[in-house]
Formats: structure tokens, sequence, C-alpha cells
């Protein structure tokens, strides 16, 4: 069983703006959750809400403006409503580096799958894995461009 997942890509735009349309609760919505609900900051658990496929609670770990942001989530669980930190998780993580005047590379981590119920482990690998070729590919559109 894989433990982690990992994505990259390349974002015509700041260092900066990129990471603010992760860590920013008003631009994160253009491309991730529909819907943010708490304090989205370091040390805060926070709500995403995702359509049809319910609300789910996190833990924000890190926010290191502009170059990372992490946080704990329950994956493949729909409407999870509890404390993260209690129940075996996986720890989100992005890395957001500058390549150039206007560009940036972000690095997408979710590790910790070999830790999950063995029930639970693969599904939530593979529709995670999925979800985030998904997701990752809307980062861009939401940001290049963008004023």
């Amino acid at each position: 069983m894989q433990n982690e997942i990992k994505r990259e890509i390349s974002i015509n735009a700041s260092q900066k703006r990129v990471y603010e349309a992760i860590a920013n609760p008003e631009l994160v919505v253009k491309w991730f959750p529909d819907a943010v609900e708490g304090n989205y900051v370091a040390g805060q658990y926070t709500v995403f809400k995702f359509g049809d496929c319910g609300r789910t609670q996190i833990y924000v770990k890190d926010a290191k403006p502009y170059d990372y942001f992490a946080y704990r989530w329950v994956p493949g669980a729909h409407n999870f409503d509890g404390d993260v930190l209690t129940v075996p998780n996986t720890l989100v993580e992005f890395f957001v580096e500058a390549t150039g005047d206007n560009s940036c590379k972000v690095i997408l981590t979710e590790s910790g799958f070999a830790s999950l119920p063995a029930d639970i482990m693969e599904n939530s690998f593979n529709q995670n894995s999925k979800g985030w070729d998904h997701m990752m590919s809307r980062l861009p559109l939401s940001v290049e461009g963008a004023k």
C-alpha cells in the first residue's frame, strides 16, 4: 500500500498569489471546497463543505506565508464532524516555491494512508488520488491572469 500521494504543478502566477489561493478561505473556494466555515488558520479547526458530498472537519496544522500550508483531515469521510486529531487521518501539505518573476511550483503531498484502518486504506488512497488530479488542475485556473 502506498502511503503518499504527490502532485506537482507549475503555475504562471506569483508565489504570494498562489499561496493566498490555498490559504485564504475566500480564495480556496474558487478551486477546492465549495465553502469554508470557521477560522482557516494554523491551530484551528475548520469545516470544508463539498456540495452533495457533505462537510468534513479539518485541523489546520501549519501556515508559513508564502511557502507552506498544511492540514489534517479524515480521507473518505463524508460528513465527518469531530476532532480529526483523535481518529486516523492524513496530512495534506502544500509547498509553494517561486521559480521566476511571476511563476511558481506547487507540490502537494497527502501522507498517512498506511496508518488508516485496513478496510478504508486502499479506497481512500484511490479516491483522493483521483480527487487531487481534478482539484490540482483547477488551481492554476483560479490564479493565472487573476487580478
